[in-house]
Order: structure tokens, then sequence, then C-alpha cells
């Protein structure tokens, strides 16, 4: 089925069905993919038992973010946790929310807690996390857990009574500035930094990072958008499927995260040997998702030796980050 997914590079069952290799009718195959999404032992345990031995030694930066769309009237939303590594967030933990909208603490809690079970709060070496994340028990849940956090807080939080964006109006962009002492925002006493995005978003984070390591932290969360985006309309087409039921969707998500995190170790190992042109506007012509998932595509049909070497590949954990073919 990964190997379906990725030569497919479609969530769509129709699609999805031709690349099965099989002599049955394209309606046995299709009712052998609807098979694949409802047996139940396919649980997060499972996926997981792959992508931990995938991450790199060391402490691991975390990312907390959703990702929804919607087939006809149905909202499909899913909670998803996973490890920042080369530019994307790799998800580890997900599940699908029934309505529109954020999650609640009781939600983001379940999942933080399903991942501690396998991989603990001593390798986390922060949680980062926007806007929609926020809340005094959902503080006070990461730090009774030991788990540093770096959360970007709406400017409309008080601290000391005062609104931060009133506080920072005039804060120029570029410009960062930092509180000398913790101050209690969402009833824990954390590190607030300030600062301006150059397109003149305002930018309030509350942390137990120091103030440059924060703002350099913060950064990663984009990383978490490139993976849901080369998930979908840019990658695996996920907004095609025609599942809405919560346990299928993610089974769903969980295949094409398997698919996807192949591409993305294919595409870490053969970018530094064939290294991405850059166009003319200075960007990357493709990204490295990308990138691995033509050589692993073209294998998968064309190169049986390449596809020994991509599936052994993908029994290797990734190097971090700066390491050689990292």
């Amino acid at each position: 089925m990964i190997e379906a997914l990725i030569q497919a590079h479609s969530t769509c069952h129709r699609v999805l069905a031709t690349f099965l290799p099989s002599e049955a009718s394209p309606e046995a195959r299709k009712k052998r993919i609807h098979r694949c999404f409802q047996d139940e032992q396919l649980t997060d345990e499972v996926f997981l038992h792959v992508l931990l031995p995938l991450l790199p030694p060391g402490k691991l930066v975390l990312a907390l973010d959703r990702t929804n769309w919607a087939h006809g009237t149905q909202p499909l939303n899913l909670l998803v946790l996973g490890v920042v590594l080369h530019g994307f967030t790799l998800p580890l933990v997900w599940t699908a929310l029934s309505h529109h909208g954020s999650s609640d603490t009781a939600t983001r809690e379940r999942l933080v807690a399903r991942l501690l079970k396998h991989l603990p709060a001593v390798r986390w070496k922060v949680l980062i996390a926007d806007r929609e994340f926020i809340g005094q028990g959902w503080f006070a849940f990461m730090r009774r857990r030991r788990i540093k956090r770096c959360v970007r807080v709406k400017g409309c939080a008080r601290v000391d009574g005062d609104r931060l964006d009133e506080v920072y109006a005039d804060l120029a962009p570029g410009r960062m500035i930092a509180m000398m002492d913790k101050e209690v925002i969402y009833g824990c006493r954390m590190q607030i930094v300030v600062t301006r995005s150059p397109t003149g978003d305002l930018v309030c984070l509350a942390t137990d990072l120091h103030a440059q390591d924060a703002c350099l932290t913060y950064r990663l969360r984009w990383s978490v958008e490139c993976t849901f985006s080369s998930m979908k309309s840019r990658g695996f087409d996920l907004e095609r499927t025609g599942m809405t039921q919560e346990d299928r969707l993610e089974r769903l998500f969980g295949m094409v995260t398997l698919a996807w995190v192949w591409c993305l170790r294919v595409g870490v190992d053969g970018v530094p040997k064939r290294p991405i042109p850059i166009k003319a506007h200075g960007r990357k012509a493709l990204s490295v998702v990308t990138a691995g998932w033509e050589y692993l595509a073209h294998a998968l049909r064309w190169d049986r030796p390449a596809r020994v070497i991509f599936v052994n590949l993908f029994m290797t954990g990734f190097p971090a980050p700066g390491a050689v073919g990292g």
C-alpha cells in the first residue's frame, strides 16, 4: 500500500487502485483498499514502531499543530504532534477531531501523553506551538510533564494587567525585547519575548528558553506547515480522500505519513549527491520531499537495484541536522 501511495501520489481510491500489484478487477482492488483502512490492528503503536527508529539521536524539537479541510459539508480536522527534522515536521502521533476549529486542553494532553509513553520528556528539547495552543491548564500540564515550552501567545494576553500588544505597540520591525524577569502568564511563570516580524506582525512568545534561542526555535514552527502542504495539494493529495470516519482517517494519515517520510528520507540522502537546482528568483526548484519522491517513484517502477537501496534506507535513521548527508 505504501508503494502504491508513492507511485499514485494520491489518496483517491480509484487512482490508488491502479497501482496495486494485482490481476484482480478494479472494483476488487478498491475493496482491498477499503479493507486496509478498516483494519483495527493498524494502530498508532504500529506507526510508531516504524517512525521512532528513524529519529536522530539527542534532543528533539517537537511541534504541535492542526491541519483541516472539508469533504462536502463534513469537516476533516487532524491534531498532529511531531518532530522537526530537516526543514519539515515528521508526524509521530495524531488524532482526528470531530468538529471544526481548535482542540481542547484534554485532547492535547492525551495526544502528548501517548507520545511520552514511547519518547520520554528527557528527549524533548522544547515543544513549539502557535497562538491556538494556549491556556492555564495546558501550560500547567506541560510544566508537570517537564516539557519546555515555546508558545506564541495572543497580543491581547495580559502581563501584570497590561496587554502585550498595547505595551509594545511601537516596537520596530526586526527588534526583539525580553522582559528582565520571568512573568506570570496563563498561570505559569515564564520568560516573555516580544519581537516584530519584517512584515509588521507582533510576535509574543511565552517560553522556558533563553530569549534569543526562543526566537530562533519558534521559526522552526513553519516546518509543520511545509509538511502539511507536501502531504496535501503539493504532494499526496490528502484532501481528495472521501474518508470521513475518524478512525479510518487516522489510519489513512498514518499510511500517508509512512509514504511521506520515506520520500523525505530518500531526499535527505540524495540531495547532497544531486543538488536541487536554484531558479532565477533564488528559490529551490523543488523541496527535499519532492526530490525524494521523484527518485523513489522512479526506482519502485523501473530501477530494482535502487529500490533495494531505498528500502534499506527506509530502515535507517535520519542523520542529525548538520551532519554529513543531513
